[in-house]
């Protein structure tokens, strides 16, 4: 069957799946077979066929023993010789960003403050008048002039719409002067804590508002709507099935989200397993979901678990609001900025444990993971001295992205899961060393370390941080290079993972820091039908040919839910 069929079967597939009556077992629903199915099983198991019933696998093996099960209801696909891994997991993420991203004006890759400019007013002419503008993506780093801009030639630009314009991290925003007006800012507005207001030589602000300033701008704008929601949740659910991801680790979600995915849930039109965690800046979110307790399995289908809470230690290498222990080495005196105390972090933590939740904390710079690592300890500690029963916590500390050397130990023996993204690591790369020195670089984006220190890493993008792209991903784990080979040799490639480690890092290491390594990231009898078939392998292909490889099919929980165009 030429590839073309392939796709035309699954296209048909996709409407007829989801339709046909449950076969009594052992027969299964679908068979797919002629392929090299990688089923995480440990050691890895590469078998021909799988067979799926009732959205699980039912069992894995040879084309001959799988396409035996089948009966004459039974639908089977050729994979022709096609690899297929487990659907993959997007360890951190933002859903409701990632929808929200693909409406808004897309900055990512602008090479110039011009730039930005020209098509943010390309943007302003199709919108209605009144209406607020925003955008997402800027990076000063990749200008020719690396300094933070200022308003003046956006103001001029568009003078009176309100605009907002994201840095590519979300930890710092411009905004245009009427949006400034809009909330009131002036030269006397003080910095909050945890956050800045960049100014000129006058105290005048700039525009610029770092990690917790972005809420001086951003409570004066209009609040996201339901229907928002709704065509975010939709829009970022095909694009993460377009990447073959079926599962998404989502770092901070607000009551209305959470509200709507369990509505979703319970209606059985949720098509993505979503371990949610509380907007930990919500104070009266964490109240009531503490006190109501964590939700394992909404539905009872597998696909929405809201069991952990999202907080933040510091802000972001880029724009130098990382907590660092030692000054930024291209910006004297900058220690970077603490966005949360260690004392609201403690409370949250405590409260935490207490309700039965997981702790996800927000930390990039080798003070912010330090101070939060303290917190985890002394709370463990209290427990432990208290003689309070400590559950399976699995807290996990979000980024780790520059560890002092003494502490990589400190996350294996207290059991923090670093949550890292390996595309972090190919953005940065061209001027993280700026930030940080030759000395302190070698403990960034430091993968292998954390594994030799007995870690997991699940593996995730960050979206829309970066870019939803799981090959990407891929081969910066394995080759520290960019998907075009970019450095030659890889950015400190003595850091990589291997192949099998970093398709772990997509698979079973996110289930694990999700409390799902019962059912999901293997494909094995018994766990969730979700899997992804791919147009080229990525366990045995040149690295150099990476680039080259694509999901054609998403499959879950035995439906097919993407086929290429």
């Amino acid at each position: 069957m030429p590839k073309s069929a392939l796709l035309l079967l699954a296209s048909a597939l996709t409407l007829t799946s989801c339709q046909d009556p449950p076969l009594p077992e052992p027969h299964p629903q679908m068979v797919f077979f002629n392929g090299q199915i990688y089923t995480q099983a440990e050691p890895q198991q590469v078998v021909e066929a799988i067979a799926i019933q009732n959205g699980r696998v039912l069992a894995v093996g040879s084309d001959e023993q799988m396409l035996s099960l089948a009966n004459g209801k039974t639908q089977r696909i050729d994979l022709e010789g096609r690899p297929v891994y487990p659907g993959f997991a997007d360890g951190h993420a933002h859903l409701v960003g990632v929808g929200t991203a693909l409406e808004n004006l897309d900055l990512m890759g602008t090479t110039s403050y011009a730039e930005v400019i020209d098509r943010t007013v390309a943007r302003h002419t199709q919108l209605p008048e009144g209406e607020w503008l925003f955008g997402r993506g800027w990076d000063q780093n990749d200008w020719q002039e690396k300094g933070f801009p200022t308003h003046q030639d956006l103001s001029e630009a568009i003078p009176n719409r309100p605009v907002v314009l994201m840095r590519v991290d979300g930890h710092a925003l411009l905004a245009n002067q009427a949006a400034m007006e809009a909330a009131g800012i002036t030269r006397d507005t003080a910095d909050p804590d945890g956050g800045r207001l960049e100014r000129d030589a006058g105290g005048n602000p700039t525009g610029v508002f770092v990690d917790n300033a972005e809420s001086l701008i951003l409570a004066a704008a209009p609040q996201t709507t339901v229907a928002a929601v709704k065509r975010a949740v939709g829009a970022a659910t095909t694009a993460f099935h377009a990447e073959g991801i079926t599962a998404v680790h989502d770092a901070g979600a607000g009551e209305a989200t959470l509200a709507y995915l369990e509505s979703m849930a319970t209606e059985g039109r949720l098509k993505l397993r979503l371990h949610e965690m509380l907007a930990g800046s919500d104070p009266e979110l964490l109240q009531r979901r503490f006190a109501a307790g964590p939700l394992h399995d909404v539905a009872g289908n597998g696909t929405l678990a809201i069991r952990a809470v999202k907080i933040y230690s510091d802000g972001a290498l880029g724009s130098r609001g990382a907590a660092l222990l030692e000054e930024y080495s291209d910006d004297h005196g900058n220690h970077g900025l603490l966005v949360t105390s260690d004392a609201e972090r403690r409370t949250i933590v405590e409260d935490a444990m207490a309700a039965g939740f997981q702790v996800a904390t927000h930390a990039i710079g080798d003070r912010g993971n330090r101070q939060t690592l303290d917190v985890y300890a002394e709370v463990l500690a209290q427990a432990a001295a208290d003689r309070t029963p400590i559950e399976d916590h699995r807290w996990r500390i979000e980024h780790a992205q520059v560890i002092h050397p003494e502490d990589f130990q400190r996350f294996a023996d207290l059991g923090v899961i670093p949550a890292m993204q390996a595309q972090h690591q190919t953005s940065d790369m061209p001027w993280a060393e700026d930030r940080v020195g030759p000395e302190r670089i070698l403990g960034a984006y430091a993968w292998r370390s954390f594994l030799d220190a007995g870690c997991v890493i699940p593996g995730g993008s960050d979206a829309p941080v970066e870019r939803l792209d799981t090959v990407a991903q891929f081969i910066a784990a394995v080759a520290r290079t960019t998907p075009a080979g970019e450095p030659e040799g890889g950015w400190y490639p003595g850091q990589n993972l291997s192949r099998q480690e970093a398709l772990n890092m997509l698979t079973t290491w996110p289930a694990y820091a999700a409390f799902r390594e019962h059912d999901l990231g293997r494909l094995q009898p018994g766990y969730r039908a979700d899997m992804v078939v791919f147009s080229g392998d990525l366990m045995t292909l040149p690295v150099n040919r990476l680039a080259d490889c694509q999901p054609i099919i998403t499959i879950f929980a035995g439906e097919i839910v993407w086929v290429k165009p």
